[in-house]
């Protein structure tokens, strides 16, 4: 949140040259507040788990959010309650007619996949259009992510040598950009994934401008120049356990994998796993929800628009 401060005191030009968030008084009377509409498009199996992870990020934001979840109408999910999904979620074409200040595009198991051959893909291209003009902000997690650089950029993805999982250590790029306001020089963050979207293609990419990035993980966190879209290739919202469970269920399987990195104490799946990433995470969506959703979105819904966009935040 901004801070409140009279209007010709002489440090609000130091703060704002350390780029900490301030208004004056008369932008204070002048502001418009009203809760904030942000749609979650959970294509996560386990929704009612990742429900919870997401939650947690956004409530700690002071600002009143609510929250919409939305499902693929194309695909059915097997492991969760059908009740569950009728009572607490809408499908795009319920949507579609509805602005958003904030939209969460999740992950997906489907990484090994071509997109087209995702069932899907039509109506995730769809949503990935609708984005531009009825929506202020966009936050893409994982495939999600790897799925909107493809679409609105052309970057494909690539397979790996094998599964990138654990937590790794990621550079911060261009600190004076808010979405990285208060991160530490490194911070860590899990990975949970078969395919990444080149480093190189993302550099060249002019478009997009590199927050966070990895000597082992790659490319983290980046973000179209204008602050509509973010793109992240990790899990910030995952739990301590998470990587733990994904660890047993694919030993359970039988599938090849490996001990998480960084993330048991002596690499010892029998002890409890290190919280390690939970304070940048929470930074991460908290700075999303305040500069380039709060600050950025009209009050009136209806004026979001494709056209003449520009981030800034709010007079």
């Amino acid at each position: 949140m901004p801070i409140r401060i009279q209007n010709n005191i002489p440090v609000k030009e130091i703060l704002e040259r350390e780029n900490l968030f301030v208004i004056d008084e008369k932008r204070a009377i002048d502001q418009d507040i009203r809760p904030l509409e942000i749609c979650i498009y959970n294509l996560m199996p386990t929704k009612e788990e990742t429900e919870l992870q997401l939650l947690r990020m956004l409530s700690n934001t002071p600002l009143q959010l609510n929250i919409t979840f939305m499902r693929t109408s194309m695909h059915r999910s097997v492991n969760v309650a059908a009740s569950h999904l009728m009572q607490f979620y809408y499908t795009f074409e319920e949507l579609r007619d509805s602005h958003f200040d904030g939209l969460i595009i999740t992950g997906a198991p489907v990484e090994k996949m071509e997109y087209e051959e995702v069932d899907y893909w039509p109506e995730l291209c769809s949503v990935f259009e609708w984005s531009k003009s009825h929506v202020t902000s966009t936050f893409h997690i994982c495939w999600g992510a790897q799925a909107g650089l493809y679409y609105h950029y052309g970057l494909p993805k690539r397979l790996l040598d094998k599964k990138l999982f654990g937590v790794y250590s990621h550079k911060v790029r261009h600190r004076k950009e808010p979405i990285v306001r208060g991160f530490d020089d490194y911070f860590l963050i899990p990975h949970s994934r078969y395919t990444e979207v080149p480093a190189k293609a993302i550099h060249a990419c002019k478009e997009l401008r590199i927050l966070a990035e990895s000597e082992e993980a790659g490319i983290l966190l980046c973000m179209s120049r204008d602050g509509r879209r973010f793109f992240i290739m990790g899990h910030p919202e995952y739990d301590r356990n998470t990587l733990r469970d994904e660890y047993n269920r694919d030993v359970r399987k039988g599938l090849p994998i490996e001990v998480p990195k960084n993330y048991f104490p002596d690499d010892d799946p029998t002890q409890r796993p290190l919280l390690q990433w939970r304070s940048h995470s929470n930074n991460l969506y908290c700075n999303w929800i305040n500069y380039y959703v709060y600050q950025a979105t009209p009050y009136d819904l209806n004026e979001i628009s494709e056209k003449n966009w520009e981030w800034k935040p709010k007079e």
